[in-house]
């Protein structure tokens, strides 16, 4: 018929401009991984309001005992909310100083890691002392470890007459150890290791001044 349509070309113009349903899906699909991915990220990068610090970290392992040295110490920025109280910021400052206790490489270095007031005080209260101890039972120096909880006595003065017999006294209790001292590396220097207790300022003068004259040896609790 003249007047009919070939309706061919017009179904296939508006198959062409029907959306693609499918394809459409798929991108919304993609995009909300997108936006999820995005989300991940943000939340593991850092917070710009989060300040970061330098400290000071220790550039290997390092035993109790040694005197710091500039080589065993570098300088690294951390995060604010990662840095422990009392960690130090100058490595000039611990120079010379003497580590109290083993430390690992890239730990941070903080005011109680090396011999100090504030390790004292840390360690047995306010207005607390270091003592050292030259102890008359060496074997005893093998056992100890720092934060042992000891007593300490003191052989008994000689008793009119020569006589030995009176037992040791108890000089303090209680007293924390701190460090021992390393053995030395030279057979021919002897074992001169020491020590060192912290107790509070009236028992540590009572310990000094019995060490001074009379041996004295540790109990563990």
């Amino acid at each position: 018929m003249g007047n009919s349509i070939d309706a061919s070309p017009l179904s296939r113009l508006l198959v062409a401009l029907r959306p693609d349903w499918t394809r459409t899906i798929a991108a919304r699909r993609t995009l909300a991984g997108l936006l999820v991915l995005l989300a991940a990220v943000a939340a593991l990068r850092p917070d710009p309001a989060d300040g970061r610090a330098d400290v000071v970290v220790a550039t290997r392992d390092l035993t109790p005992g040694v005197a710091l040295s500039a080589t065993d110490l570098r300088v690294e920025s951390h995060s604010a909310t990662t840095i422990p109280d009392g960690a130090q910021s100058n490595p000039v400052e611990l120079v010379g100083m003497t580590l109290a206790g083993p430390t690992r490489r890239g730990e941070v270095l903080t005011d109680i890691r090396v011999l100090s007031p504030r390790l004292a005080e840390a360690t047995a209260g306010p207005d607390a002392r270091v003592v050292p101890l030259a102890l008359a039972d060496l074997a005893l120096l093998d056992l100890l470890r720092p934060g042992d909880v000891v007593d300490i006595l003191a052989a008994s003065s000689v008793a009119p007459g020569g006589s030995t017999d009176a037992p040791p006294r108890v000089v303090a209790t209680n007293a924390v150890v701190v460090l021992v001292s390393e053995r030395s590396s030279s057979p021919a220097s002897g074992d001169h290791r020491v020590v060192l207790v912290a107790l509070p300022s009236h028992a540590a003068a009572d310990v000094a001044g019995a060490s001074l004259t009379q041996a004295v040896t540790l109990t563990l609790r």
